[in-house]
């Protein structure tokens, strides 16, 4: 099965900035060594929410509207794709990013095949 992991940031890059250098370079490390677990596929890293264009289409009426339009505090930060043998397989992997313990959140989605 394949799955859409999504990072949504939270409060994790306040809380990461705010980390002593080396427990900041071993979050850098628990991301890469993510990013080369068997199955994994890394996206790419994204810019801050507030670089964000939001575009929508009312009437007819194309809308834009500079940074994020919706009010959240877990914006998405990043994403990364998953070939598991189970749902269990990309909790355990969720449980390992970061953004999970620092504030943020994971979002698992299984991708529809076909």
């Amino acid at each position: 099965m394949k799955y859409l992991l999504l990072i949504n940031q939270g409060t994790a890059l306040e809380t990461q900035a705010a980390l002593p250098p080396d427990e900041q370079a071993t979050v850098w490390q628990d991301y890469q060594a993510i990013n080369q677990t068997p199955g994994v596929t890394p996206g790419q890293r994204m810019a801050m929410p507030d670089s964000a264009t939001t575009v929508r289409v009312e009437d007819g009426k194309v809308l834009v509207t500079d940074g994020p339009f919706v009010e959240t505090k877990e914006a998405l930060g990043g994403y990364l794709f998953f070939e598991a043998d189970d749902l269990d397989a990309a909790i355990a992997l969720a449980a390992r990013i970061p953004a999970a313990r620092y504030g943020g959140a994971i979002e698992i989605r299984p991708l529809v095949q076909g």
